[in-house]
């Protein structure tokens, strides 16, 4: 026996296959999705109040059980998970991730397949409960309210003194963001902050070189 047979002999008894059955494979697929169908459930609840894929909700479960299916895979032999793993290798993923809650989401039940793949069901229980509840509280934490968006439509095109005049008594904060002007008519859009929008539109519409007022909010970051 020369050193590459020694080599891979020490090498093949560090990875030796895990003792298992039917019924340990049948329990950890089951604990599997009990976790699977709960980070779907928390998946719906955290996602209420904004863009909501059921596709990928269920994604998320069959990820899971997928995952766990494949460490158990792995642990039977050696040879199969070098296989299992080149196989892999070759998937590409190219569905973009819309929301990093839902990046953070698919690295959840990844995770816990892998965790009940390998026998640690209370592990993953426990991560489980603890991201619950991490999400739960930071979700009601309060934060900056994003700005509100002005945007006023007008046939003369030097009012933006008179609007960013009136603007001035109604918001604590405003800033213009662009200016769009031809012959005959001036765009204009200010970011600003406020708690009497109506009666800053009301205000706004007394001008009559102003003929059009909109006050939006939107969704986007917030500058503290």
């Amino acid at each position: 026996m020369n050193m590459s047979d020694i080599f891979k002999k020490s090498f093949l008894n560090g990875f030796e296959a895990a003792d298992i059955n039917a019924y340990t494979a049948l329990a950890a697929m089951l604990l599997s999705c009990v976790l699977a169908l709960y980070i779907f459930t928390v998946y719906r609840v955290v996602t209420r109040k904004t863009f909501y894929s059921k596709s990928f909700g269920v994604s998320l479960a069959g990820i899971c059980l997928i995952t766990a299916g494949i460490i158990l895979t792995i642990q039977s032999s050696i040879v199969v998970s070098l296989g299992m793993v080149g196989a892999l290798s070759i998937v590409r993923f190219r569905t973009a991730i819309k929301d990093p809650m839902d990046l953070m989401f698919l690295f959840w039940s990844i995770a816990a397949g892998i965790i009940c793949g390998v026998g640690l069901a209370e592990i993953a229980l426990i991560l489980s409960v603890l991201l619950t509840v991490g999400i739960l509280v930071l979700d009601k934490l309060p934060v900056a309210k994003a700005p509100l968006l002005l945007v006023i439509n007008a046939d003369d095109r030097g009012c933006e003194a008179r609007v960013m005049e009136i603007v001035g008594q109604f918001a604590k904060y405003s800033a213009v963001k662009s200016r769009s002007m031809t012959k005959t008519s001036f765009d204009l859009v200010v970011e600003l902050r406020t708690a009497n929008g109506a009666e800053l539109i009301g205000r706004l519409l007394e001008d009559d070189g102003i003929t059009a007022a909109s006050l939006m909010s939107h969704d986007g970051e917030t500058t503290f």
